[in-house]
Formats: C-alpha cells, sequence, structure tokens
C-alpha cells in the first residue's frame, strides 16, 4: 500500500497542467513544451503502473499474468501504428472536407482501441490513450482536437462525478489529516525539486519554478490507479480513499 501511495503521488494531473497554460503560445511556448514533455513521460509511466497493478492481486503479483500484459501492450501500439498508417489516415484524408465524418471516424477509432484493449487483458483507458498518440501524428490532429474539446470536457465532468458518487463520507473523519499532511507535503517539495531538475537540465531559473508550480499537484491517473487497485484487491480500502482525497486536496489548491 506505501508502495502504491507512493506511486500515485509521483504523478502530475495533465488536466490542470494543460488548463493552466497561459494563451500566449509565443511567450510560453518552450514551458509548454517542457510541460508537455514531461506530463508524457509521466503518463507513460502511469500506463505501465496500471499494467502491474492490473496483474496484481491481494496475495501477490503473479508473473504470468504482468507478463502477459507487458507483452500485449507493444502489440498493441504496434497494431494501433500500422493500422492508422495503412487503413485511417488514407480515410481521413479521403473524406476530410466532411467534418461530421472526421468526427465519427475519430470516436470509432477511438472506442475500437479501447476495446481491443480489454480484450487483450489491459484496460480501456490504456487503448483510447494508445488511439490518441497515434493520432497526433497525422495532419489533422489539431482539428480533432478542437473538435472533441466540448465531449472530453463532458466526459471528464462525468468522470470526476462518477468518482465522487463513490466516495464514503464516512472516512474522511479517520483519513482527513493523512490526506491534508500527504497533499501539503507534495505540494511543498514538488515545485523546488523539478525546479531544481529542470536546472541541471539546462532550463532557466524563472521557467523551471514556473513549471514546477504547475506540476506540483497529483493526477487523475493517481484517481484511477487507486481505484483500479482497490478493485483487484491490491490495496485496501483506506489506502484507495487515501489517494483520492489527497489528489483532490492538491488539485483544489494547485489551481490558486
Amino acid at each position: 500500500e506505501a508502495l502504491l501511495v507512493g506511486g500515485a503521488a509521483t504523478f502530475s494531473s495533465t488536466i490542470i497542467g494543460l488548463k493552466l497554460l497561459p494563451a500566449t503560445i509565443l511567450h510560453h511556448q518552450r514551458t509548454g513544451e517542457v510541460l508537455i514533455s514531461i506530463l508524457l513521460l509521466q503518463d507513460l509511466l502511469a500506463i505501465v503502473l496500471l499494467l502491474v497493478v492490473q496483474g496484481g492481486t491481494a496475495d501477490g503479483l503473479p508473473f504470468f499474468d504482468i507478463l502477459r500484459s507487458l507483452v500485449a501492450l507493444p502489440l498493441l501500439i504496434l497494431f494501433a501504428w500500422v493500422f492508422e498508417r495503412q487503413v485511417l489516415i488514407r480515410l481521413i484524408r479521403r473524406y476530410d472536407k466532411i467534418q461530421e465524418y472526421i468526427f465519427l471516424m475519430t470516436l470509432g477509432w477511438c472506442l475500437g482501441l479501447a476495446q481491443l484493449a480489454a480484450v487483450l487483458g489491459l484496460s480501456a483507458a490504456i487503448g483510447a490513450f494508445i488511439a490518441g498518440i497515434v493520432l497526433a501524428t497525422s495532419p489533422i490532429a489539431l482539428f480533432i482536437a478542437e473538435s472533441l474539446k466540448p465531449l472530453r470536457d463532458f466526459f471528464l465532468v462525468l468522470f470526476f462525478f462518477s468518482l465522487g458518487a463513490g466516495f464514503d463520507l464516512g472516512v474522511i473523519d479517520q483519513l482527513l489529516l493523512p490526506a491534508v499532511l500527504l497533499s501539503g507535503v507534495l505540494l511543498l517539495v514538488k515545485p523546488p525539486v523539478f525546479r531544481f531538475l529542470l536546472v541541471k537540465t539546462g532550463e532557466s531559473a524563472e521557467r523551471s519554478r514556473e513549471v514546477g508550480f504547475r506540476l506540483g499537484q497529483m493526477s487523475e491517473f493517481s484517481l484511477l490507479l487507486a481505484v483500479l487497485a482497490f478493485e483487484q484487491q491490491v490495496i485496501g480500502r483506506e489506502a484507495s480513499y487515501l489517494i483520492q482525497l489527497a489528489t483532490l486536496i492538491t488539485f483544489l489548491v494547485s489551481s490558486f
């Protein structure tokens, strides 16, 4: 449980990091590049951790299940890349003037790969994430991102609503102090740690400080990890709620 809580605490929120990026792209372009690079690396690491947890049980982490997941992931990535190059991009280019067609094609691709990931024993979230990464290299990626914004925000609301609806308020009295302590430590420690590491890589002190504060919270992947680990009986109920409560606290404070 301590390892899972520690792993969940290492990730930063892609949603908050991107939502709080200033609109003045020219001035903040380098900041955005650094921020998105770190968030993308964290998301990939989170997927690996989700795979390990998904192959786990209350009695341990079976080697065969973890190996199967680690083999299925590169196969899924390879299939997605080949299919996008040979089939999907050709269909998109043929009918790229029909916006509704592009919209439905994108949704079908995302949901289809999510279902394929579930069939292979991975989570649907991993399949959807890979579908998005593969499409990010296409010429119409910006159009797809803009057209799907309302849908993204809608399902984002449902995601947090479903987590909130399943949250047991009876555990708050027991976990409020540990959650506040954990979130407080992360909000105080993460920014200077990121600043120190980014300065070491050659970034300016001012930009490193700004990126550090933008990455100072926990992640929506932390919430997924908490729920999945509890469902797989890898961690207990208290540990799962501790991650969820601490994540929500860091979301609120980090946004301000």
